[in-house]
């Protein structure tokens, strides 16, 4: 990952980090190298990668594109739903992406809280983590924001759309 353009997008979104200093971001960024391969490949499909707060003590980056990162549309739930699907199933999944990149689907928590720091998915929607008991079912859950709320709606998990992604995050 270029720190230079991590630095940058840092430097010209304090409001998304208030409080933070870059300093001890990137003095943890250079002790986790999986972390930053993780971020490189968020910036390679359109993510857009910026720290939105701490939890548990880690610094949280998350896709902060205007919309669902480009590179990662058109894609189901996860690897059941797609090996399920009967018909046209997509080239992957949001969970199989995210779990080979070493990054989490955001929770409906992290979703809302990044809709704080901005206006997302005007356009588009992303698939968030969703919980067992709706997946059990068949579902899966995805955001958006329209006339200025953001919406958590639920569609069956082996369902795709070239303006349906997902959204990241990564603690570090």
């Amino acid at each position: 990952m270029d720190l230079n353009k991590l630095r940058e997008r840092f430097r010209q979104n304090m409001s998304r980090h208030e409080g933070l200093d870059w300093s001890e971001v990137e003095a943890r960024l250079l002790a986790a190298p999986k972390a930053m391969d993780a971020l490189a490949w968020m910036e390679e499909t359109g993510g857009e990668p910026d720290v939105i707060g701490v939890e548990d003590g880690r610094f949280v980056f998350a896709d902060c594109a205007c919309e669902s990162p480009s590179g990662r549309r058109s894609v189901c739930y996860d690897e059941a739903a797609r090996l399920t699907r009967k018909k046209n199933p997509p080239v992957s999944s949001a969970q199989a992406q995210a779990e080979e990149h070493g990054i989490s689907l955001m929770t409906e928590g992290q979703y809302r809280h990044l809709q704080t720091l901005g206006s997302f998915d005007l356009k588009t929607s992303s698939w968030i983590a969703t919980p067992h008991d709706v997946r059990t079912l068949g579902g899966a859950l995805f955001c958006e924001r329209r006339y200025g709320m953001v919406f958590v709606f639920h569609n069956g998990a082996d369902s795709y759309y070239g303006v349906r992604g997902w959204r990241g995050v990564v603690l570090v």
